[in-house]
């Protein structure tokens, strides 16, 4: 058989309980991380990292996050952008120098490394998500979701109008200064396309192995046993306050890290409203809606489609058949639309559910049964 099991013994509690029990899985595993880290670096350029990757590996980050929050807890939200949003902006003020005003004198911390940045800025976004993730304990679903829309439009709308987020510029726009990592440049006008693919690579693993760890552990039952009933889950000792909000806060701390890395490795400038609208959040769910709810595999598997669904309509359409560009973004449109719509009702579990099935097949593959 292809997807070989037989004879993979456990001897101990500790082999039984890895992240990936089953050895071909392992190696699998192994096997992609050798392609991203050793091989894909030597063949990128500008276009490949722009295109593609930098927007699949920061996109995976902030659908993972998403997903931990509705597809492992069930909590509904429209407020990804927002979030990502706090992240570009605590990550600007870490790289640049923060100054706090304290009994009527100004206090100015120095920049901070762009690695350590990007974490405080998860850990920013992680207390602004924590905050408006209270209403969870008294609203869910559909007046949740209404909840989250609104720290949508109020962050982008404070994003807008505090001053001091932006250092007071006269545009509102922020600017990714240079920044090193080993002596090679990661922001600003002079990177290299392997250097900023290396950096979020670096993170996607960190974030994904967390994620895959937490969702495994007594933090993660504790989110499916509120998202299956929570009134249920509460009888039999889970406590809800808890739950949510580790959630909350989990998820919001991997959102703020793709916000950061979506500013300053990827865009180097952006202007809030136009970066991180309404739009942003809708892109991430129909990643984890199409990826597949409660499944780390589907948000990058969400992520991937979505981004190289328009670089594909692009190449076809606008350089093979020659159609107006306009013309080909609106069929990205009717085309993303209809697949959410045909996920939802023929599948569900997004493609996660497909390669689930793929693998049983596998397992008993030459054989009918």
């Amino acid at each position: 058989m292809f997807y070989r099991e037989a004879g993979d013994y456990k001897t101990s509690y500790t082999d039984d309980g890895q992240t990936f029990p089953i050895k071909f899985d392992r190696y699998r595993y192994y096997f992609v991380l050798f392609v991203a880290f050793a091989l894909i670096p030597f063949m990128l350029n500008d276009y490949w990292v722009n295109a593609i990757f930098m927007p699949f590996l920061i996109y995976s980050i902030a659908a993972i996050g998403l997903n931990i929050l509705v597809g492992y807890c069930g909590q509904v939200s429209l407020g990804t952008g927002g979030f990502m949003a706090v992240g570009a902006y605590a990550c600007y003020k870490f790289m640049t120098g923060i100054d706090i005003w304290l009994g009527g004198v100004q206090y100015a911390l120095p920049p901070i490394n762009i690695f350590l940045s990007v974490i405080l800025a998860g850990g920013v976004t992680a207390i602004v998500g924590v905050l408006f993730g209270l209403p969870s304990l008294r609203i869910k679903g559909f007046y949740l979701a209404v909840a989250t829309l609104a720290a949508q439009f109020f962050l982008v709308w404070l994003f807008n109008k505090w001053e001091w987020a932006y250092n007071y510029s006269a545009s509102g726009q922020i600017n990714a200064p240079e920044r090193f990592v080993f002596g090679v440049p990661v922001t600003g006008p002079n990177t290299e396309a392997w250097a900023t693919y290396l950096f979020c690579l670096v993170f996607v693993t960190i974030v994904a192995v967390l994620a895959r760890n937490l969702t495994r552990g007594a933090s993660g039952r504790k989110w499916m046993a509120i998202r299956d009933m929570d009134i249920a889950a509460e009888i039999i000792g889970v406590n809800p306050l808890k739950a949510k909000l580790t959630a909350f806060a989990v998820s919001s701390f991997f959102i703020g890290i793709a916000g950061a890395l979506f500013f300053s490795v990827y865009l180097g400038a952006v202007e809030v409203g136009e970066a991180f609208g309404i739009n942003k959040s809708f892109l991430v769910l129909f990643m984890v809606i199409i990826g597949g709810l409660g499944s780390i595999f589907g948000s990058f598997a969400g992520a991937a489609f979505l981004v190289l669904l328009p670089v594909l309509l692009k190449n076809v359409l606008v350089g093979g058949l020659g159609w107006p560009t306009d013309l080909a973004a609106h069929l990205e449109f009717l085309i993303v639309g209809a697949l959410i719509i045909a996920f939802l009702i023929a599948e569900p579990h997004g493609l996660a559910q497909l390669w689930r099935v793929a693998k049983e097949k596998l397992r008993l593959w030459p054989f009918p049964h």
